[in-house]
């Protein structure tokens, strides 16, 4: 069976998987496969998890955290903000729901700090004002 490659991009790391057979990803639209020699295509992948099939049978997953992907010339390139990479699904999912708590949190302490400078411009604001005003 023909095999094509994965390369995997990070902002932190990246990696080349030789011999994939098989790949299946999610995007808006739903579940795909790409097998080697896929016509060109570019989607965004949903956060979640992928999963690839080796021309050995051997089966690996990536979580991701969403990601752009684009198959040509038989390499499937996948850019992302983060991604780990495993054969154990259940450790997979737990690696995702955790990387997602930490997300949540990320997101939410800027949020904090984000209203605590909106206050604080505020505040410079209005003591311009009364400045101007005396």
């Amino acid at each position: 069976m023909n095999g094509f490659t994965i390369q995997l991009q990070s902002p932190t790391m990246g990696e080349v998987i030789n011999d994939v057979v098989s790949f299946v990803g999610e995007d808006v639209s739903g579940s795909f496969g790409i097998m080697a020699n896929h016509e060109r295509m570019m989607t965004i992948l949903e956060f979640g998890l992928v999963w690839f099939r080796h021309s050995n049978d051997e089966v690996e997953y990536l979580a991701l955290l969403g990601g752009v992907l684009y198959f040509v010339n038989n390499r499937l390139i996948i850019n992302t903000r983060h991604y780990l990479r495993g054969d154990n699904y259940q450790e997979m999912v737990a690696s995702l729901e955790k990387k997602l708590l930490q997300e949540e949190k990320s997101i939410s302490d800027l949020k904090g700090i984000l209203h605590n400078l909106d206050r604080g411009i505020l505040r410079h604001l209005q003591e311009i004002k009364q400045v101007d005003v005396l």
